[in-house]
């Protein structure tokens, strides 16, 4: 069994910051990565940022320079620092797990997180 457990979300003026935290417990042998997804209302998921075991970074165009993804791959924890937030960043960020369970694994799993709010408003 694998939980993947997200916190930090709430409401914040236009302007402000939050930061996410997503912690992942249970049988887990490797992370791959890990990441940042949100879904605003009527909307697909997308991707907002992601962070492989090595420190590698990927984010969306929209996110560029005001969010950071970082990691502590001791406590197989991924961080979401969301700065400079605006009205069009609101929607349920949801964290994303790709990983192998045992040493005989032979492709890695993703498991997600149940999701947090994040509101962007004055």
């Amino acid at each position: 069994q694998v939980q993947v457990v997200e916190s930090g979300g709430g409401l914040v003026q236009p302007g402000g910051s939050l930061r996410l935290s997503c912690a992942a417990s249970g049988t887990i042998f490797s992370i791959i990565s890990m990441g940042w997804y949100c879904q605003a209302p009527g909307k697909q998921r997308e991707l907002v940022a992601s962070i492989t075991s090595g420190g590698s970074t990927n984010y969306a165009d929209s996110v560029k320079g005001r969010f950071t993804i970082s990691r502590d791959n001791a406590k197989n924890t991924v961080y979401l620092q969301m700065s400079s937030l605006k009205p069009e960043d609101t929607a349920v960020y949801y964290c994303a797990v790709d990983l192998t369970t045992t040493v005989w694994s032979t492709a890695s799993r993703r498991y997600w997180g149940q999701g947090t709010q994040v509101t962007v408003s004055s």
